[in-house]
């Protein structure tokens, strides 16, 4: 069946042919759809229309039983430890009454025209399908129910199913799922109204603990697939040495030496593309070879020259001096309530801060890896991809072929984080399998690769602003918010923030100030910009936390009662008060920001944290909260600061409200592992450019946050919701409150400020000579 839902969960279904792919099928086939956005003169569509970058949300999820009574279900999403491939069909399964024990799930290939929107990001996947899966699940077992009453000759009310099994109440009679899947394939589909969802009370998977994940057992005993894990027949393996500098070209390649490398079969120069980058292969030499090792051993013996372009003096310190001149200029205004110039200039006190946060690589564990071969005229990848159609694109264009002509096969991501949205690294594949006539060509990024020429998340200066009155209550407000932008990848030349960018915690904080002015002064960006997790938020989340919490030690105030003062009383506010027409693709009716939920997360971190206990000297309390993906987040951090200026930190306590907690267990991963990355960030994460080149190289210079240095413990606190409030997002929102509760908590236990990241020396005291 094919459907439109729409934001208040309602399908429209109607048959169609299906499951091409899934193999020999003999019993109940069904679909469910999300139609979205079809010309750009539509009406202002919401959900996974309104996604920056994002494709028509169209989506086609289907679920099948056979005969055997197995249930199939294609998960359209990619996997990437965010548990995706478990929680969607979990809502199935339990809509459906199947045995969780007795589901498979199938991966699917990219294909928008099928399965509509599979990009997987901006912390959606749930949201979007919660109600599509619900619906498709329910349908599918009201048709067994059918099937079963006609083959008893009973009213299908007297029919109902319990854990994969069709029971006939009043004789207590009972078939399998498989027993009656066929005959249901012939029936009808039903009615909308005739479709009966469970209540809350009737499930028993959602919500629950108990389902276990679809992909551990195989993931825990290496028996998945990842994106490197690939192996064809008569595969060869490449790595490629990219230009060093963003923008830059070859001017000469020597290869003789390479080639005398045992192993090495072939040197291949691979042309860049012009701006924008869009997700193109950034060109360069490639090295194939029978295996990795030679490959790599070979590209290290290359003679290569380069021009280093446009970029060639982009220096990441010298670059930080031209942001904070424009932070310290008047620009022109994205927010502007009442009138805070005037207020300011007026104030008989005001407090000014500035806030500096360098680029930052996802660095996944596993780094960007593909296979392509092409035959007959048609390619073939596999990939470790969140983005499977602008997979199938991109190769499709750089190879000449049409899109349908292109097949991607998602394997498991070792992480993502933005990252592998963008599929440059399948296209350089493609074009090496081309160049190969065909033959099946692995593309490894080896670590240094990977840090070297990633799509960055964006460095920024933050500069904020504000004025206290005689009680120390904020009168105005001020923030400069200056950074390079993700448009840059687009279009060419693009400079400043975009508005999905200005969206994510500067114009839309609600804080109950009435002169209140957002400002956005416009900076060139020299190396590219991606998506990364919970993106803007991090910059911005950073500073306007560590700046509310420095206007209540200015006041004398507690922080927490202070940041509840600002937020102000429960109420909802349409992201239009704030000037925020994105509000992360959602409806502003239906997702209006809501105070009363983020005084909420407020409250309940900082009273499972213990706020306000006496604490012994080196030992503090931070506090932060966000909106961030539709979900309301507040962490509280402590900190142990010894006399050495070393960081340990003992417990972090995490309220989240994402609406109805639909996997609980995976909402707990999902945010621990959110807040370990925001640790790891704050602690040690920076990308710096000299000669336009990144300097650091693998996790020796860009750390990641080591098993000793993680907190001691967790505490992840749940908001509970009914079904009646809209479901936010989970993987995502997390991340950008802990840097400032870190910091904060710093503060509280040292009396020092940090308004830089990363941390790393900054509390460290001089070694004496």
């Amino acid at each position: 069946m094919s459907a439109v839902f729409d934001d208040l969960g309602k399908v429209q279904l109607s048959r169609r042919s299906l499951l091409k792919g899934i193999g020999a099928f003999t019993g109940l086939a069904l679909t469910v759809g999300v139609n979205g956005v079809v010309a750009a003169a539509d009406a202002p569509k919401f959900g996974g229309d309104g996604m920056p970058g994002g494709l028509k949300d169209s989506a086609l999820l289907f679920v099948s039983i056979g005969t055997d009574g197995v249930v199939t279900i294609v998960a359209h999403r990619s996997e990437m430890g965010q548990g995706v491939r478990t929680s969607l069909p979990m809502v199935v399964a339990d809509e459906l009454e199947a045995d969780w024990n007795r589901v498979r799930v199938v991966q699917a290939q990219g294909d928008q025209e099928k399965y509509g929107n599979q990009n997987t990001d901006g912390s959606r996947s749930m949201r979007h399908s919660f109600g599509p899966m619900r619906q498709v699940g329910a349908t599918a077992r009201l048709m067994l129910e059918t099937a079963a009453a006609a083959r008893w000759k009973v009213p299908v009310t007297e029919v109902e199913t319990k854990n994969h099994e069709i029971i006939h109440k009043p004789s207590g009679r009972k078939l399998g799922f498989g027993d009656v899947a066929a005959d249901a394939a012939k029936l009808p589909l039903p009615a909308r109204d005739a479709v009966r969802l469970k209540t809350p009370q009737q499930f028993r998977y959602i919500g629950k603990d108990s389902t276990r994940g679809i992909d551990l057992h195989d993931i825990v005993t290496g028996n998945t697939q990842y994106g490197i894990d690939t192996r064809l027949e008569g595969m060869v393996y490449a790595v490629i040495a990219r230009p060093p500098v963003f923008g830059g070209k070859l001017t000469s390649v020597d290869s003789s030496e390479a080639l005398k490398i045992p192993g090495v079969i072939r040197v291949v120069e691979l042309k860049g593309s012009p701006p924008p980058a869009l997700f193109n292969p950034l060109g360069g030499v490639a090295v194939i070879a029978r295996n990795t090792w030679a490959a790599i051993k070979g590209r290290e013996a290359l003679k290569l020259t380069w021009d280093n372009g446009p970029n060639a003096s982009y220096d990441s310190a010298e670059y930080r001096k031209t942001m904070e001149a424009a932070a310290r200029k008047p620009a022109k205004a994205v927010r502007n309530n009442g009138d805070t110039m005037a207020a300011l200039s007026s104030a008989t006190r005001r407090i000014e801060a500035e806030y500096y946060l360098p680029h930052i690589a996802h660095a996944t564990m596993e780094p960007p890896a593909a296979v392509a071969r092409i035959v007959n005229g048609k390619c073939e990848v596999w990939a470790c991809v969140q983005a499977p159609q602008a997979t199938r694109e991109t190769v499709a264009g750089h190879l000449g072929l049409k899109p349908e002509e292109v097949t991607v096969n998602v394997t498991l991501l070792g992480g993502g984080f933005g990252r592998k949205s963008k599929p440059d690294f399948a296209a350089e594949a493609a074009l090496l399998s081309k160049a190969m006539n065909g033959a099946p060509v692995k593309v490894t990024w080896t670590r240094e690769d990977d840090i070297h020429h990633d799509y960055l998340h964006t460095v920024s200066v933050e500069h904020l602003e504000a004025s206290l009155d005689a009680n120390g209550k904020v009168n105005a407000w001020l923030h400069r918010t200056v950074a390079p932008t993700i448009a840059s990848i687009f279009v060419a030349g693009a400079k400043g923030e975009a508005p999905f960018e200005l969206g994510m915690s500067a114009i839309n904080i609600p804080y109950a100030i009435p002169n209140f002015r957002v400002e956005a002064p416009e900076v060139e960006a020299h190396t590219r910009i991606g998506w990364f997790r919970s993106v803007s938020n991090i910059p911005h989340a950073f500073a306007v936390q560590s700046f509310s919490a420095e206007l209540a030690a200015a006041a004398k105030r507690d922080h927490r009662d202070y940041l509840l003062e600002l937020i102000g009383p429960a109420r909802k506010i349409s992201p239009s008060e704030m000037s925020d027409g994105w509000n992360y693709g959602e409806s502003p009716e239906r997702y209006p920001l809501d105070t009363g939920r983020m005084r909420g997360v407020i409250e309940l971190a900082t009273a499972k944290a213990g706020w306000g206990r006496k604490l012994p000297k080196g030992r503090g309390l931070g506090l932060a909260v966000c909106y961030s993906f539709v979900t309301y987040i507040a962490a509280v951090v402590e900190v142990i600061v010894n006399d050495e200026g070393e960081v340990s930190i003992p417990r972090v306590d995490v309220a989240v409200d994402c609406g109805p907690s639909i996997n609980p267990d995976r909402i707990r991963s999902q945010v621990e592992g959110a807040c370990i990355m925001g640790i790891s960030l704050a602690m040690t994460g920076e990308i710096s450019f000299k000669n336009g080149a990144v300097e650091q190289s693998n996790f020796h210079d860009y750390e990641v946050l080591r098993a000793f240095a993680a907190p001691g413990q967790i505490q992840v606190h749940i908001v509970p919701h009914t079904l009646d409030v809209p479901l936010g997002g989970v993987g995502e929102p997390a991340t950008p409150t802990i840097a400032p509760a870190l910091c904060n908590a710093i503060f509280a236990a040292t009396g020092k400020r940090i308004r830089q990241l990363p941390i790393r020396e900054q509390l460290k005291k001089p070694e004496k000579a």
